[in-house]
């Protein structure tokens, strides 16, 4: 402990210059400054005069010294190119009710080796650039940057205010290949994270309705999601009205469709009884949404969808399905859609009839979207910053790390010291 001050003291000057830099104020105070060109460091000693009080964490109320812990330092912003480490025994409170407390240090957070204005630092580099290009630059490990990356998330969900929830999204996000999935609950009127939890599972998202307030969950009006049966049971035993609020998503709802589609087209291809030549190479085109195509591509697939293929009949009975959501009025859509499944299930194709017996039973959910008209894109975009971070950090180690990072790039929170 520094308690007194070196018999050879520093000038003054160097010692009030650096109490300006680092913003010290009373009762500490810069006790000497040594200068490492060797190493390259700049070490600054801080210290505080004997016999005072200190304010008890817990309560605030002025307590007698206790002891001090070990000696600890803390990397702050560079001194010119030499970097600037911080050193002071942290002292403990004597409350009469709380007992021994650590003392809140105004440059740096408990159990962090960093202060408040090197994590600001870090925290704006990592908003800008990739974790490793910010490890190198700034001389950190890993370890190091998920820390300071855990802390801001933290931070930043503590000051999360109850705000009103009007339309959410609940989708899945793989971790790694295969079945390894996240829980991603957005609020897809502002376009941020709200939650993450681990699996897809129906306590992976019941996790979610504690962190609200009554007033919240009862002001949600939407919830787009895929046709899930976890999720589903998930909100229907939170969420009042459950029935009126769930809506299936249109894209995920194309894409079952597509996946037929494709799957009637594999089948077709591999038929030895049918010259199907004309479908090598024709995947995509089947898959891609005609508007986006160019003129040539156009050109190539009007031919095929005129076609006696029994893959242009899939493609017609996927694009009529889709049309549901065109539609204004729930009783002409249920009109629709009647029409739409006699000719589906009549169309002696597997995999049509399938998807459609699906959609039938999903059907009040899939309506839903004609008083809503919302659907997961929000969360299809997150989804794909989401993919961004990833590919920069060159995938986590673990499921913890990659939560935090979701947070703290997609959860829109306020995460300054």
């Amino acid at each position: 402990m520094y308690r007194k001050c070196a018999e050879a003291e520093p000038p003054i000057q160097d010692r009030q210059l650096y109490e300006q830099i680092l913003g010290i104020t009373d009762p500490w105070f810069v006790e000497r400054v040594e200068l490492k060109l060797e190493q390259g460091e700049v070490h600054v000693f801080l210290n505080h005069p004997v016999g005072i009080q200190w304010p008890c964490p817990e309560c605030g109320t002025l307590c007698n010294l206790y002891d001090h812990q070990p000696t600890r330092a803390w990397r702050h912003l560079d001194t010119c190119q030499y970097q600037t480490i911080l050193h002071a025994d942290p002292p403990r409170s004597n409350c009469d009710q709380h007992g021994p407390r650590n003392v809140k240090l105004p440059w740096a957070e408990q159990r962090s080796r960093f202060t408040l204005l090197f994590e600001r630092l870090a925290i704006d580099w990592l908003g800008a650039a990739s974790q490793k290009a910010v490890a190198k630059h700034l001389k950190l490990s890993w370890d190091e940057i998920h820390g300071i990356m855990n802390r801001a998330v933290q931070r930043g969900l503590s000051r999360r205010e109850s705000e009103p929830l009007k339309y959410i999204g609940v989708d899945e996000k793989a971790f790694r290949k295969g079945h390894n999935y996240l829980t991603i609950v957005n609020d897809l009127d502002r376009g941020r994270v709200l939650y993450v939890a681990e699996d897809r599972k129906e306590t992976s998202l019941d996790g979610f309705w504690p962190t609200l307030t009554e007033e919240q969950k009862d002001g949600i009006q939407g919830i787009a999601m895929d046709m899930w049966d976890p999720y589903v049971n998930s909100v229907s035993n939170h969420v009042s009205e459950a029935d009126q609020k769930i809506v299936f998503d249109k894209y995920h709802i194309s894409g079952h469709l597509g996946d037929a589609v494709d799957r009637v087209r594999r089948q077709e291809r591999k038929d030895p009884t049918t010259n199907t030549d004309d479908l090598i190479g024709t995947k995509y085109l089947w898959l891609r949404n005609p508007e986006n195509f160019t003129d040539a591509a156009w050109k190539a697939f009007k031919s095929l969808r005129e076609s006696t293929l029994k893959t242009a009949r899939a493609w017609a009975i996927k694009e009529s399905a889709m049309s549901l959501f065109d539609f204004v009025y729930e009783g002409a859509a249920r009109n629709h859609f009647k029409w739409w499944y006699n000719w589906a299930t009549h169309s002696r194709l597997q995999p049509i009839i399938e998807v459609a017996r699906t959609l039938k039973r999903r059907l009040t959910n899939i309506l839903t979207y004609l008083k809503h008209r919302i659907t997961n894109a929000t969360s299809e975009s997150i989804n794909a910053k989401i993919q961004w971070v990833k590919y920069t950090a060159r995938g986590f180690r673990n499921k913890q790390n990659f939560k935090t990072a979701i947070y703290f790039h997609c959860g829109g929170l306020n995460m300054a010291p």
